[in-house]
């Protein structure tokens, strides 16, 4: 026996069923078919890094400064300006730091606590000024660790001395007094280029990596 045809509106109503429900289907699987044919990689973690530190600076200025006042601040400035940025571009060091103008200074000093202080004597404010008593911010000649390693008259710690016989031979060594070391000091104007200023950068943070 031939099974019974269906009739013309079972047949409509078979298909619009089928249309109506077609796209809801298609909307639902597209997720998860998508997702079978690509898997999604895990991400990648971030390489764990230290965050750089950085130098920082800031200058006391009088409310209603003076001539003298206004063209020393001008000279500190750039001199400052200068220093850290080589600090900054060469080593990971960290220091906030404050500076002020106060003319009684015969030169210029530096402390542990930040505090720079330049005289009225203009030859004083310069690059090389500023790197040298930035170092005394950081520890040159103010710390105890400057203290045990420089006490003796030679810095003896392992980092900064292998650095200097890289650059001069492997006899050199970095003679300590005073406070400060040589070679690559920056104690005097006329140590001053650009290959000293970078490497007293260098030897200063290979100090601070030997415990200054």
């Amino acid at each position: 026996m031939s099974p019974r045809k269906p009739s013309r509106s079972a047949l409509i109503a078979a298909l619009t069923a089928a249309l109506l429900a077609g796209p809801a289907v298609a909307q639902a699987a597209t997720p998860q078919t998508a997702s079978q044919a690509v898997p999604q990689a895990a991400p990648t973690p971030a390489r764990e890094r230290a965050a750089a530190a950085t130098i920082t600076w800031s200058l006391v200025r009088a409310s209603n400064p003076t001539e003298d006042q206004r063209t020393a601040y001008d000279a500190i400035t750039r001199a400052m300006n200068a220093a850290v940025a080589r600090y900054n571009n060469l080593s990971d060091l960290g220091k906030t730091i404050t500076v002020r103008y106060e003319p009684g200074v015969p030169t210029a000093d530096g402390n542990i606590n930040g505090t720079i202080r330049f005289g009225s004597n203009r030859s004083y404010m310069t690059e090389r000024t500023a790197l040298h008593e930035i170092a005394h911010t950081i520890g040159v000649g103010t710390s105890s660790g400057w203290s045990r390693l420089g006490g003796s008259g030679t810095w003896t710690g392992g980092q900064a001395t292998a650095l200097v016989k890289q650059y001069d031979g492997s006899g050199a060594k970095i003679s300590t007094g005073g406070g400060h070391f040589w070679p690559y000091g920056l104690n005097f104007e006329n140590e001053m280029s650009n290959t000293a200023a970078d490497r007293h950068v260098h030897l200063v943070a290979a100090m601070v990596r030997d415990g200054l």
